[in-house]
């Protein structure tokens, strides 16, 4: 009985005191989303964002590109109505063989490659932008909980 007195006082912490938010109740601030808004708009004007834009205008007027594109989900639709309506693996397999071979031509297409890696780095942008707020507000939220606070137990 004692052990799960102790379980429980050790998983049940008195979250009285602190203030909780549902994500639907929770309004950002408006001044915070005006600054999320402003960085969005420098971060857009990075060159990563330029090449990936450029990239993907060259994709989208590319007509090998959009061939074999429009052939892979020809396919797929193919390969859906092969595996449910007609299930006939033998089918399945040789479409999926038909599929992997367009999707290696189109993969080792200069600009697919190009394109692809403009995407990854506008991925690390973002991530990196995302660390730095991330880290930023732990090491605040670090320097408060150094400063002495009073007890959970003595705030109500």
């Amino acid at each position: 009985m004692t052990a799960h007195a102790h379980d429980h006082d050790h998983h049940d912490h008195d979250h009285s005191c602190v203030p909780s938010f549902s994500s639907i109740d929770l309004v950002v601030r408006e001044d915070i989303l005006a600054r999320a808004k402003e960085l969005a708009d420098l971060i857009a004007t990075a060159e990563e964002v330029e090449l990936y834009q450029k990239a993907e205008k060259v994709i989208q007027s590319h007509t090998r590109v959009q061939e074999l594109i429009a052939l892979i989900k020809k396919k797929q639709k193919e390969l859906v109505a092969f595996q449910h309506t007609f299930n006939n693996p033998q089918m399945v397999e040789k479409i999926e063989t038909e599929i992997s071979v367009i999707q290696d031509e189109l993969d080792n297409m200069p600009v697919v490659q190009q394109f692809q890696q403009s995407q990854v780095d506008v991925n690390y942008l973002l991530q990196n932008v995302v660390s730095v707020i991330r880290d930023s507000v732990a090491e605040k939220l670090d320097i408060e909980a150094a400063k002495p606070a009073e007890a959970p137990e003595q705030c109500d």
